[in-house]
């Protein structure tokens, strides 16, 4: 029983830990109703993941998957970026499209940026523009930082629809709405969520910066894992932001950007300026306190010590610093270029006390007080911290559904890096949640299964406690589960047996009787020995006590001890056949032994 409830725990544990690995959002049915594109080769150390090119399910504004091996409609920058150093301004670095360093499924590819400190941007047209109206907006994409990040971004923009969209000259400038993903540079590790915003009254794009997650986002720069990024936009005006499918970030588009979506009512008036009079001087030098007569402020900070002496064996006519006596001049040098050679100046060996004029060490001097100055006090004119008066703000106006961004029609990346091989893959831009978890399935989670075919149980688990530290519990209470069992199991047996050893010495000991106490007791056995069939019944009532001899308790054998046990037993629980007849015959022998001592 008690293994049975081990193994069921240590089953559960495999469920739980197996269900954290594919973050919980990855739906286990449907991996199974996709089970055919997934198999494994037995016989083999590591089982082979064959991957199958995802397809949408519904109804997307974009995928792409690169699986081709083309860049199929995408289009490479031809732009330079402003204000940059000219060598370093053309939009000149290196795409590619790869499998996977490592955790690779046959077969799946992805976008690769190939190089270091230089500008990249690339972008495509959507099948369709994605109009904000009712429906949610959903951008979902895949990274890995196959070599690490030092600085550089993985993040994406969405390209507003305009009519002088050219993406041969997409560049740091062109109009998005939306910008989206990871970017790092130092210690700094960001999740950006921006969108431009556009003021109905001055026809300006504003941007608009999502509250940053609440979550360490270093992880997922630093272990070389595929990342699954996803936006989520409802109409109501709500934003969600997810990593692996889980959720990082969420909020409200009127209440957590920043600035605001919706200015103040009112501003500072810029043409109003502070009076010349105005006092902001909290507190202020009393004017009637006056210097003490015995302030004295020539007195020094520091004095001689007066009391001290110089030790003995200073030298004051040696010098700190002498020339190095081993020193060579090299055989290189020239005096007419080099100047007079000079040997390098090393320690004094002779300064093992001290060399040089002696001076006592300074103190702090007691008399010392410093620049005497007035006590402050509350200031009887004080007018407060001035600020300008308020204003109506005359560009004031109130978005109650900052939802209803511009439309776009264009996916980008314009990207600055470091780090070279950031790879991109799976990008899906839909309407319908549903259709982003089974894109999510059927690409990011067969890397998941890949991932998971190269690492062995021990590691999974390592690797899954170290991104949730809560799981180290669940380990330390299932090994500790078989050793409270076999404590559990065994301790109250020895308590019970001790228990009952006890009970045996201090119940079985038979108590030294009176020669009275024996003529009585023989003469009722001698009696009873006259009604045999009564004989049973009576020694039934009896205490199991043994008769010694006068003032001695008699000694008794294991054997006489366990007949003794054996017949107290039986008279609580209705002793069966045989009892009974070691019963009658300790009774017949304990009669014989009174008639041969009377």
């Amino acid at each position: 029983m008690y293994f049975q409830g081990y193994w069921l725990c240590l089953g559960l544990l495999f469920v739980s830990v197996n269900a954290e690995f594919m973050d919980d959002g990855v739906e286990v049915e449907e991996l199974g109703e996709n089970s055919e594109d997934i198999d494994t080769n037995e016989g083999e150390l590591s089982s082979e993941i064959k991957y199958k090119t995802p397809q949408p399910v519904g109804e997307v504004y974009f995928t792409e998957t690169f699986d081709s091996g083309k860049l199929a409609g995408w289009v490479l920058s031809k732009a330079k970026k402003d204000d940059t150093n000219v060598e370093i301004s053309i939009y000149d670095g290196r795409w590619e499209i790869e499998e996977l360093k490592e955790n690779r499924a046959p077969g799946d590819r992805g976008l690769v940026l190939k190089s270091r400190a230089k500008h990249h941007a690339i972008s495509t047209v959507l099948a369709k523009p994605f109009i904000f109206a009712d429906r949610p907006l959903i951008v979902q994409y895949e990274v890995n930082f196959q070599d690490g990040i030092d600085c550089g971004g993985a993040y994406i923009k969405l390209l507003a629809d305009t009519d002088d969209l050219n993406l041969e000259n997409f560049h740091d400038k062109t109009s998005y709405i939306i910008m989206f993903g990871p970017d790092k540079c130092g210690e700094d590790y960001k999740l950006h969520f921006i969108i431009r915003h556009k003021h109905p009254k001055t026809g300006v794009y504003e941007e608009k910066h999502a509250k940053p997650p609440d979550v360490d986002l270093k992880p997922f720069f630093t272990d070389r894992k595929t990342h699954l990024y996803t936006l989520v936009m409802n109409p109501d005006d709500t934003f969600e932001v997810l990593i692996d499918q889980i959720v990082v970030n969420k909020g409200s588009l009127l209440e957590d950007v920043v600035p605001p979506i919706n200015p103040l009512k009112e501003i500072e008036d810029p043409a109003d300026e502070k009076p010349d009079d105005w006092d902001e001087r909290a507190k202020i030098p009393d004017p009637s306190a006056i210097k003490p007569e015995d302030w004295d402020e020539d007195e020094p900070a520091q004095i001689e010590d007066l009391s001290a002496v110089k030790p003995d064996g200073w030298l004051d006519a040696e010098p700190k610093f002498i020339p190095d006596p081993n020193a060579e001049k090299p055989d290189d040098w020239n005096e007419d270029m080099d100047g007079e050679w000079e040997a390098p100046r090393i320690s004094n060996p002779a300064c093992r006390i001290g060399c040089g004029e002696w001076k006592p060490p300074m103190i702090n001097n007691p008399k010392y007080k410093g620049v005497w100055r007035p006590p402050m006090i509350d200031n009887p004119n004080y007018q407060g911290i001035w600020s300008p008066r308020k204003i109506p703000n005359p560009y004031y106006f109130e978005d109650d559904h900052p939802f209803l961004l511009t439309s776009f029609r264009a996916l980008g990346l314009e990207l600055w890096s470091m780090t070279s091989d950031i790879y991109f893959d799976n990008f899906i831009i839909c309407s319908e949640k549903e259709v982003a978890d089974r894109w999510a399935t059927d690409g990011w989670g067969v890397k998941m299964l890949a991932n998971a075919n190269e690492l062995g149980i021990l590691r999974q688990l390592i690797t899954t406690a170290e991104e949730r530290p809560w799981l180290w519990l669940i380990y330390l209470v299932t090994a500790g589960l078989p050793i409270a069992l076999i404590i559990s199991f065994c301790w109250p047996r020895k308590v019970k047996k001790k228990y009952e050893d006890a009970n045996y010495k201090e119940t079985d000991i038979c108590k030294p009787q009176t020669k009275g106490a024996l003529e009585q007791e023989g003469k009722e056995e001698k009696a009873a020995l006259e009604k045999p069939l009564d004989l049973v019944e009576e020694k039934q009532q009896s205490d199991g006590e043994i008769l010694e001899k006068e003032g001695e308790p008699q000694e008794k054998s294991e054997e006489e001890i366990e007949i003794i046990e054996g017949q107290e037993e039986g008279n609580k629980s209705n002793k069966s056949g045989s009892e009974d007849e070691v019963s009658n015959s300790l009774t017949e022998n304990k009669l014989v032994s009174i008639y041969n001592h009377p």
